[in-house]
């Protein structure tokens, strides 16, 4: 509470007897008063309306949430370091517009504003701010879309939007997409979710010709987005591990352990390979339990339109061209060739 709201009542008594003690002065005294107070009123109000608070949060967005009163507004400002006084912010906004009708949002204060500035703002609804572009980029999990979205969102609640998405790796379509400060983790969700529903239905056809969930098929995309960065390529890719799991084969690719175990081919070990994990795809058959990011629309497509063959071995050589086998001989041949 400020010194102002705090002492009101002291300060309506002293001025009371001020007044009557003003009442019984002569006119050169009256004048003399007259002067001071109006010294000590200009004072008060470009303190009180026209000097923004030291401590004001320039550079920040302060919210106003739907259904907030007034009374709550003008203390969560007061709160703030926005305005001094939470009486006084109340009675300048009544003043100014309806108090019933407060746009709520997310206000953005560049720089230091004094209480006039401020209410005029608030009652017109002056938000000061603007979409903010963010883009994904294929093959980004859920845990980095949150990073993202923190560095680049005021006031996004990180820890509610990863419980949200718990067990919903590979559903946060990658592209570029536009948000307001503050949204909510709902509203968030609710573009991506829209952004993956009409990807999907670009594709529609051939994800229904191809006969597999969309689990499966996002899983697999995932995985092809992290193994190759051409269509063509992931489609050749997406016939090999296919045909590995149409005859029993484990999938083996390295893509996997960057997810689970946070280490690149190169730093995984021979124990790791071992190690059983539901994510491990050298120690189980079939595809891993989901997916392991989330994959651009050129997964999708190669996922469920690959390239079928009797390949069931592949490797990238040393410029980023594959090199297919159908045996594990040739498949060791190629390594040494291409790789040693």
């Amino acid at each position: 509470m400020s010194f102002f709201d705090q002492h009101l009542p002291t300060l309506t008594r002293w001025a009371r007897r001020v007044l009557e003690w003003y009442r019984m002065r002569d006119t050169f005294e009256r004048t003399l008063v007259d002067v001071a107070l109006l010294v000590l009123v200009g004072y008060g109000v470009y303190g009180l309306c026209f000097s923004p608070p030291i401590e004001f949060p320039a550079g920040a967005y302060i919210k106003v949430s739907a259904g907030s009163s007034l009374p709550e507004i003008a203390q969560s400002f007061k709160e703030r370091d926005v305005v001094r006084s939470a009486v006084l912010f109340r009675t300048v906004a009544r003043v100014l517009g309806d108090a019933n009708r407060i746009p709520a949002g997310e206000y953005f204060f560049p720089t230091r504003e004094n209480m006039l500035s401020v209410a005029m703002r608030l009652m017109s609804g002056d938000f000061q701010t603007t979409v903010i572009k963010i883009t994904v980029p294929e093959g980004t999990t859920n845990l980095k879309v949150a990073s993202i979205l923190a560095i680049n969102l005021p006031n996004f609640n990180k820890p509610d939007f990863l419980s949200a998405v718990e067990g919903k790796e590979g559903y946060l379509f990658p592209d570029t997409y536009f948000f307001m400060p503050g949204e909510s983790t709902e509203a968030i969700l609710s573009v991506f979710n829209n952004g993956l529903r009409v990807h999907v239905l670009k594709i529609q056809k051939q994800i229904t010709a191809f006969g597999k969930p969309l689990g499966e098929v996002l899983t697999m995309a995932s995985i092809l987005e992290k193994e190759a960065s051409t269509l063509a390529d992931r489609q050749k890719i997406a016939g090999v591990l296919w045909h590995r799991i149409a005859i029993g084969m484990p999938l083996q690719v390295d893509a996997v352990f960057p997810y689970y175990l946070g280490r690149n081919t190169f730093e995984v070990t021979l124990e790791d390979l071992r190690t059983d994990h539901p994510y491990n795809t050298y120690t189980n058959k079939g595809l891993p339990p989901g997916p392991i990011g989330n994959p651009g629309l050129d997964s999708m497509l190669a996922a469920v339109t690959p390239v079928k063959s009797n390949y069931i071995y592949f490797l990238s050589d040393l410029d980023g061209n594959f090199h297919f086998c159908t045996t594990y001989e040739c498949h060791l041949a190629n390594k040494r060739k291409y790789l040693d």
